[in-house]
Formats: structure tokens, C-alpha cells, sequence
């Protein structure tokens, strides 16, 4: 489930209750890139935040924090921030029509962070990666981002997303998981001309990537229980989507493995949602 926008906002959001330090932010903010910077994208989010305008030069990873306080105002029992996982078709949570809509639609996510529903401000993460004119042999080459770059909308007032239930996603996700194994399975029949033994051991390679991650720990036991639930189906998704078009030796198979695993998606992403969810709710409780 992890990407920039989930690290952020449940670190930052333990940070703001109180129950974390903000070098508990840098050090989660840091597994994805080594430079983090912040930049406003108008001038009323600049006003909301107190970043620059119209200077655009990048502040840094410390003025991120100083960012999501200012945005984030005086709270006292809820949280201050949100997440969006946002795909053509489902923007849920997001203002329709505003340029932080198409950009999170792009990359997959975003942070919402509110002190009043008219002073929203979003922001949106987007890696940086060195160009490989810079490397005289292709060789030494380093494909890994070196920096991540935020930037921040005035978002308009926007109904909050109509969330899942924590127990009815865990449910679902109990299904999905049954779903996943029986497409891997059916991979696996038709991976014989491949060069992979066993399509098992490409998803316990993803969900090792996965757990690097740190999650606060005021986190709900069933929070966690279901992101590890989810993290198991989309590392299926995963393997199964690079493995589905040349594994398979029939239009049939591939039609039968591929109408499974399609509608996962959208359950691993409801899941992740309502997971992350009562995480940041956690935190405010006494």
C-alpha cells in the first residue's frame, strides 16, 4: 500500500497529534527518495502555507513540515489530512475540474490537509530521477529517484469521500485474497514454458519491498491486519499482471485470469483507504 502520500500524511499526522517526532517523518519520507522538496502551485496556497510567491524556489524537507502545520491549523481530536488513490474514473475525494485533481489522477496520489473546509490546501508528489546525460558510462547509471519534489494547491471546499468500513473492507479483502490465489494458481498451470519456478516467490519479493515501511504505532491492530491483507492481493496483482501476457497459452486463460484479477484492484484500493483511515484517527484518540 505504501507510496509517498500514505508515508507522509500518517507520519505527519501522528507528528501533529503528538505521538511522534518530526525526524519520525524525515526518516519515513527518506526510504523514497534522499531530497524532498515543497513548492506552492498558486498564489492562495502560498498564502495558506506560507511558502514563497512568486519566488518558486524549492524549500526543503523541513519547510514541508512547516508546510502541513501551518495548513494543518489547531487541532485537537480529529486529523488534519486525508489521502486520495485517485485512477481514471474514481477521483473520489477530490475537487472535480481543478488542476490538483488531474495531477493526482496522474500520479496515482495525493495529500489533502484542512483546517477549515474553505482553506484546504493538496498536495501532490512527483520523483525526480538523474539524467543519464550526466553519466559517462550508461553503466553507472542509478535508476532510483534522487529527490522527490511536492507540490501544493489551494484546493476548494470538497465533500469528504464516502469511506468503507474498516470490517467491511477486511471482509471483502478476505474474499479477494481467495480470488488472487486461485488466478495465481492458474498462472502458475500455464508458466511452464516460462523461466519461473514458482510465481509465489516473485510476491514474496514484492511484499519484502513492502515491509520496509514503518507504521506508527498507534496504528488499530485490524488497521494493520487489513493493509497486510491487501498488500498480500496486490503483490499478486502485480506478479500476475507481468506474468498474465506471456504465461498463458490461450486467449481463454488469459481472458478467465485476467477478468479475475481486475476488479481486485478496486477492493485492495477501498481497503487501503479505510485502512490508512482509521490510522490517522488513532492518533487522536486519547
Amino acid at each position: 500500500m505504501w507510496c509517498p502520500s500514505v508515508s507522509l500524511s500518517v507520519w505527519a499526522n501522528a507528528w501533529l497529534a503528538g505521538a511522534a517526532a518530526p525526524d519520525d517523518v524525515l526518516d519515513a519520507l527518506s526510504h523514497w527518495a534522499p531530497r524532498h522538496s515543497v513548492t506552492a502551485y498558486d498564489s492562495v496556497a502560498a498564502s495558506r502555507t506560507g511558502l514563497p510567491w512568486p519566488d518558486l524556489t524549492d524549500a526543503g524537507a523541513v519547510s514541508l513540515l512547516q508546510t502541513l502545520r501551518t495548513a494543518a491549523g489547531t487541532r485537537t481530536s480529529t486529523p488534519p489530512m486525508s489521502i486520495a488513490l485517485p485512477i481514471p474514473g474514481d477521483v473520489r475525494g477530490l475537487p472535480a475540474g481543478t488542476q490538483f485533481q488531474r495531477d493526482a489522477v496522474m500520479a496515482g496520489e495525493a495529500v489533502i490537509v484542512t483546517s477549515d473546509p474553505a482553506e484546504a490546501i493538496g498536495l501532490v508528489p512527483d520523483f525526480e530521477y538523474p539524467q543519464l546525460v550526466d553519466y559517462e558510462d550508461e553503466t553507472d547509471y542509478d535508476p532510483d529517484p534522487c529527490g522527490l519534489s511536492w507540490t501544493v494547491y489551494s484546493v476548494p471546499a470538497v465533500a469528504p469521500a464516502a469511506l468503507q468500513d474498516l470490517g467491511e473492507a477486511e471482509y471483502e479483502l478476505r474474499s479477494a485474497v481467495r480470488s488472487a490465489a486461485e488466478a495465481l494458481a492458474t498462472l502458475r498451470a500455464g508458466t511452464l514454458d516460462l523461466d519461473v519456478d514458482d510465481p509465489r516467490g516473485l510476491v514474496t519479493q514484492v511484499l519484502e519491498s513492502e515491509r520496509r515501511h514503518r507504521v506508527p504505532d498507534h496504528a488499530p491492530t485490524r488497521a494493520l491486519r487489513v493493509l497486510e491483507n491487501a498488500a498480500q492481493v496486490d503483490a499478486i496483482i502485480t506478479v500476475s499482471a507481468g506474468l498474465i501476457p506471456i504465461g498463458l497459452h490461450s486467449s481463454s486463460e488469459l481472458r478467465l485470469a485476467s477478468d479475475v484479477l481486475q476488479p481486485l484492484s478496486a477492493v485492495v484500493r477501498s481497503a487501503r483507504l479505510a485502512a490508512v483511515t482509521a490510522i490517522l484517527y488513532s492518533a487522536w484518540r486519547d
